[in-house]
This record gives structure tokens, sequence and C-alpha cells, in this order.
């Protein structure tokens, strides 16, 4: 069961990252801020649903 939880965790947090990369780059264009915001990953995704037009 733990080895379960583990590998859900992992993969979530993984996809928060590349989430909030390719929602950087598509507004930002800038692998600078795409890095950035991928090291804050799902702050970053909350923060485009909630305050960014799209």
């Amino acid at each position: 069961m733990r080895e379960i939880r583990y590998e859900i965790v992992k993969h979530g947090v993984s996809f928060g990252t590349v989430l909030a990369i390719v929602l950087s780059w598509s507004v930002n264009k800038s692998i600078l801020w795409a890095i950035v915001h991928g090291v804050f990953s799902w702050i970053y995704v909350l923060y485009f649903a909630l305050f960014k037009e799209y």
C-alpha cells in the first residue's frame, strides 16, 4: 500500500511541474520564467487558473 501511494504522489508532482512549465511558456515565451514556474509548479498552476484570462 505504501509503495502505491508513493508512485501516485511522484507522478502527481511531475505532472504539476510540466503543466506549470507549459502554461508559463505559452504566456511568457521565456525559458527563465518557465524554470521559475516549474520550481513553484502547483502554485503557478493555481495562479494561472484563478487570475489569468484565456
